[in-house]
C-alpha cells in the first residue's frame, strides 16, 4: 500500500526524494565528518632539506621481504604491500642517507609522512607530508616531530617513554610514533645503499 496515493505524482517523487535523502543524511551523521587533505611538503623537498651537501638524489623502491613488510605493518596489521619509496641521497660515490616514505592510520584517514635517516641510521628529520584528520594537526609542530632527531634503532621511540603525547592528537601520535619506530628498525637491518635495502 502507497501511503502517498493521494499525493499528485510530482509531489510523489518529491517526498520518495526527501526519504532517500533523510536516509542519506543519517548514515553521513555516522560517518566521521571528510577533511580535505592538506599538503605540506613532498618526499623530495624532504630529502633536500635533510641532505644539504647531497650532489644527488635517486628514488629507490624496496619491495620488503615477507618478514620484512610484516615488521612494517602496523600492529595487528595486514603486512606492508607494495614497495616502498625510498630517496637515497648521495655526495659524489658516499652514501649520505634516505628518506623513506610511509603512510599511517591517524584516527580515521591515512597520514602521509616521511623519515630522513643518515647512513649511521640516525633520525635526521620527521616531516608530515599530507594530513586529512579534522583534529591532531599538532603532529605537524616541530617541538613534536624534533623529539625524534638522533634516535636510532637502539632507541624505544614509544610514546609516553621518549616522545611526549599530545593532547587531542593521541592516536595521531601514537600511530606516527609506532610508524617512525619500524621504519628505523627497517633502515638499521637494511644500511642505506647496501645491497640488502633492495632485497
Amino acid at each position: 500500500m502507497n501511503s502517498h496515493r493521494w499525493l499528485p505524482l510530482s509531489l510523489r517523487s518529491s517526498a520518495a526524494s526527501l526519504g532517500a535523502l533523510t536516509g542519506v543524511a543519517l548514515i553521513g551523521a555516522a560517518v566521521p565528518a571528510s577533511v580535505c587533505a592538506a599538503t605540506f611538503s613532498t618526499a623530495d623537498d624532504v630529502a633536500h632539506r635533510s641532505f644539504k651537501s647531497a650532489t644527488t638524489f635517486a628514488d629507490v623502491l624496496v619491495s620488503p621481504s615477507r618478514e620484512d613488510a610484516v615488521a612494517l605493518a602496523a600492529p595487528g596489521g595486514v603486512p606492508k604491500s607494495g614497495p616502498l619509496r625510498t630517496i637515497e641521497a648521495r655526495q659524489g660515490e658516499a652514501v649520505l642517507g634516505r628518506v623513506i616514505v610511509d603512510s599511517v592510520l591517524g584516527k580515521f584517514e591515512q597520514i602521509d609522512y616521511a623519515v630522513a635517516i643518515d647512513a649511521a641510521g640516525k633520525v635526521l628529520a620527521v616531516e608530515i607530508l599530507t594530513y586529512r584528520e579534522g583534529h591532531g594537526a599538532e603532529v605537524r609542530l616541530p617541538a613534536w616531530r624534533d623529539q625524534f632527531l638522533g634516535k636510532t634503532a637502539a632507541d624505544p621511540i614509544r610514546l609516553g617513554a621518549d616522545v611526549a603525547n599530545i593532547s587531542g592528537a593521541t592516536l595521531s601520535c601514537t600511530h606516527i610514533t609506532d610508524g617512525v619506530r619500524r621504519l628505523v628498525a627497517w633502515a638499521g637491518r637494511h644500511p642505506a645503499g647496501a645491497k640488502a635495502s633492495a632485497s
